[in-house]
């Protein structure tokens, strides 16, 4: 279902957990009135009337339990069908910015020194296409023509702020990247160490507002090579 479908969707589970919530409290009141009555006449009743009489008032409280547990799981359901929408909000959103700021920087070119992508970087790219940000490095991204006043403009617009996206529910399997291992948002740095174990870092956490030029190392790489000579 749409998203237009939402509220009619949201009017409808409220109205039907406000109708169970109204047939808990008369079968409340059905109790304390049984309990009243019992405790009126209780000298007087035989015995087979007593248990029959509680009887009465265990068959409300269990119908009580009955409408509650239905309000509960009606809640639960309301929220999953919430989250979803905004799941798919947020998968929709991504795609957008991406597409608008190919607009708005221009045309792409292969450069003459890229190099073809490598197998495992290949995949986990693939597998993340659904991530919540764009990831940009030296041998996967081809330079980018920019327009005069375009690049400002769109990192203003489409930044995302990683408390932002952090504070939205996360799909259990979204992979993590980053030396941060969270789920990948804003824009994102590949490591040019082919045996890196991570691969892929967001700006801030490598201190980085633009794309460096030429080959770019993680910190856990730079230090490994400096070990190494």
């Amino acid at each position: 279902a749409g998203i237009e479908n939402l509220p009619c969707e949201l009017q409808r589970n409220f109205q039907l957990m406000r109708e169970l919530d109204q047939r808990t409290e008369d079968k409340k009141a059905e109790i304390d009135s049984l309990a009243a009555a019992y405790i009126e006449s209780v000298k007087n009743m035989l015995p087979e009337e007593r248990v029959e009489h509680l009887k009465k008032i265990q068959s409300a409280y269990s119908k009580c339990k009955e409408y509650s547990d239905d309000k509960v799981q009606l809640a639960m359901q309301t929220y999953e069908m919430v989250d979803k929408h905004i799941r798919r909000l947020d998968a929709d959103l991504a795609r957008f910015e991406a597409d608008l700021k190919d607009k708005l920087e221009g045309s792409d070119f292969e450069t003459p020194g890229s190099r073809s992508l490598k197998k495992g970087r290949s995949q986990k790219d693939k597998r993340s296409s659904r991530g919540r940000g764009r990831r940009t490095s030296e041998e996967d991204t081809p330079k980018k023509k920019k327009l005069k006043g375009g690049s400002e403009f769109a990192d203003t617009i489409l930044s995302v702020h990683p408390s932002d996206v952090l504070d939205m529910p996360v799909d259990p399997n979204e992979p993590t990247y980053c030396l941060c291992h969270q789920v990948s948002y804003g824009e994102m740095i590949g490591c040019d160490n082919p045996d890196c174990p991570i691969e892929w870092f967001h700006f801030a956490c490598v201190d980085l507002t633009t794309k460096p030029k030429g080959k770019w190392f993680c910190p856990r790489c730079v230090q490994e090579r400096k070990k190494k000579k």
